[in-house]
């Protein structure tokens, strides 16, 4: 199983859980905010630094943090987006520098909300809360 952490709470991130929903049909991805329960412990479990607070990918016991994860989702959607498997040759500091920048400044560019997503009932069995 492959598991996405995101921040509830941000809406870019959920934006993006929307958007990764919607490019896996074969459902093989499943999301847990970080601010709920199942997601803390998720962190707590795999000593996943606190400071991390941005889309986190969790398979076959790896976890895979910044544009690692970001890559390695993309690489599993239907669609031109596996194309950015790619983007692996670009050094991982280099491609961590992109990924940050765009995580610091992700609430000023596109908000943030009180509270974390309620998934609709077609998509709910996806999230673990």
């Amino acid at each position: 199983m492959s598991i996405i952490l995101f921040d509830g709470v941000c809406n870019f991130c959920s934006g993006a859980v929307r958007f990764i929903i919607k490019r896996d049909p074969h459902a093989r991805f499943s999301f847990a905010s970080l601010q709920s329960d199942i997601g803390k412990n998720m962190i707590a479990a795999y000593n996943i630094p606190s400071h991390l607070d941005s889309i986190i990918l969790i398979e076959d016991g790896h976890v895979f943090y910044y544009s690692s994860a970001a890559l390695k989702i993309a690489a599993r959607l239907k669609g031109a987006w596996r194309t950015a498997a790619v983007l692996f040759i670009v050094p991982p500091f280099i491609r961590n520098r992109v990924y940050t920048f765009i995580a610091k400044n992700r609430y000023k560019w596109f908000g943030k909300k009180e509270e974390c997503m309620i998934p609709t009932k077609d998509i709910r069995a996806r999230f673990l809360e």
